[in-house]
């Protein structure tokens, strides 16, 4: 297939946040070599109205909506801003869905092009310049993972100011690339040959996902990450299309990934919502400032937290606990267009609390001891640069929920108070499943930054609605 690699590619908008000048957070969505996302800004609580302080060059006064006759305006805007050549010769030639095709009714929903038999999948790794060479990350490798981490750390995302870039835990990088059934040969890195340095990492993992009724093989590409600089040496095509080619020979021909920026085309346009934590550090950092006609000491007021969770029964999730928590995510999961197909091993791997990786709390009836609820979130810090005081930034984000006897509303809040205890910063969360009924009432900030989900190789007739999406990619 002709360049799969880029659409693989999933550029998560886990965001790293700068405060923009007129609004207490901004947003910034990842980038990468490809596209630079837009910072924008999130009103908070106290603050009536939020701006975006800079936009993409393609993406330049898009406001989305989530349905068809927003999307069609922006196709006609986004094939306004790019170049003929850069229409046919990448957007038009993938097996995406297309703005064009939107109201044909003639096409069905599934894979848009068939499998391509193994045997015609290159067998060999595409050529890299004379100076590098591919190899195969061991993520199990102590001394792998550390460079890895260093790669990342040193090079990987980071805002236009210079401020804030993502620092992902070696925990959490093993965590995110050994799910259940996951291929090494995906763990993808390139070094220089004589000093065995290593200069860029991409990385691929499977997932099972239901789209309406069909459960899809697919992959996840991520952590795409070439050295500052080689970014010249036009490392990233390449490998991305090695990626490709290793997805192939493991016979998936399809992907669901997110990006900041708009391409062709999305199944769905979600939005950031921001809770602060610990509003002093933010706004010391950087990070936030006071809104209009406030305090310190209002700020603080407004966020205040109850010292310990309220809802009887609410405790750490246990290896015990997994059957049941993966009884009550199936059967929510069921109720959207797109979600996960979970099972046991799943839930065991994603959801069961890891230190400093990933966070979930359960309802235990203390009647019954039957497990009603659960919530979960994941732990993605970002380094503080330069700041004298302060070097970590220490972001939670909302991951699965279900809430099935104690109010949503309450259940998260309980989720505030459980992570205000682990010391967070910040709180995040999507408009995605049931999450809008407790984002304003919780004194989230929406973000004007979107993240628009897409689909690879995989037509849905009708666009979604953020609570139709059971999706959280990390």
């Amino acid at each position: 297939m002709i360049l799969m690699c880029i659409y693989l590619l999933r550029f998560s908008a886990r965001a790293i946040f700068r405060c923009s000048p007129s609004s207490d957070f901004g947003l910034f969505a990842v980038r990468s070599e490809l596209y630079l996302s837009p910072i924008a800004s999130v009103t908070m609580a106290e603050n009536g109205s939020g701006n975006d302080d800079a936009k993409h060059q393609n993406t330049s006064n898009l406001e989305i909506v989530n349905n068809e006759s927003s999307i069609d305006e922006l196709s006609r805007e986004v094939q306004e801003t790019l170049s003929l050549s850069q229409r046919h010769k990448f957007w038009e030639t993938q097996p995406v869905g297309q703005f064009k095709d939107l109201h044909d009714a003639n096409l069905p929903e599934g894979p848009i092009e068939p499998p391509t038999p193994i045997s015609e999948v290159k067998q060999e790794p595409y050529n890299l310049p004379n100076l590098y060479e591919w190899v195969t990350c061991d993520m199990n490798s102590e001394d792998t993972c550390a460079e890895v981490y260093n790669l990342l750390s040193n090079n990987y995302v980071e805002d236009d100011e210079n401020m804030f870039r993502f620092n992902y835990s070696k925990e959490f990088l093993r965590w995110a690339l050994h799910p259940p059934g996951y291929y090494k040969t995906w763990h993808i890195g390139v070094r220089v040959k004589s000093s065995k340095k290593l200069v860029a990492f991409i990385t691929g993992i499977p997932a099972r996902m239901r789209v309406r009724s069909e459960i899809v093989s697919m992959a996840e590409v991520n952590f795409l990450c070439v050295h500052k600089k080689l970014r010249s040496k036009r490392l990233a095509p390449v490998m991305i299309k090695e990626v490709t080619r290793r997805v192939h020979l493991e016979n998936i021909w399809q992907a669901a990934y997110t990006a900041g920026v708009v391409l062709p085309t999305p199944i769905t346009s979600c939005q950031y919502w921001h809770r602060s934590l610990n509003p002093k550090k933010l706004i010391d950092v950087g990070f936030s400032r006071l809104g209009p006609r406030m305090t310190m000491s209002r700020t603080l007021k407004l966020y205040k937290l109850p010292d310990s969770p309220v809802t009887p029964g609410f405790r750490k999730m246990e290896l015990r606990d997994v059957p049941a928590v993966t009884r009550l995510l199936r059967a929510y999961l069921l109720q959207f267009a797109v979600a996960p197909d979970l099972d046991e091993l799943d839930v065991e791997h994603w959801i069961l609390p890891k230190e400093d990786v990933v966070d979930s709390f359960v309802v235990e009836s203390p009647e019954s001891h039957e497990i009603t609820d659960f919530c979960s979130f994941y732990t993605l810090p970002s380094s503080i640069l330069g700041h004298p005081t302060h070097s970590i930034l220490k972001a939670a984000y909302s991951y699965y929920i279900v809430a099935t006897k104690t109010p949503l509303v309450q259940l998260m809040n309980d989720a505030l108070i459980a992570a205000k205890q682990k010391d967070f910063d910040v709180f995040n969360a999507l408009d995605v499943m049931h999450n809008e009924t407790f984002l304003k009432e919780l004194k989230y900030g929406p973000g004007d930054g979107k993240l628009h989900y897409y689909l690879y190789n995989y037509r849905i007739k009708n666009i979604l609605r953020p609570w139709e999406l059971g999706l959280v990619l990390l």
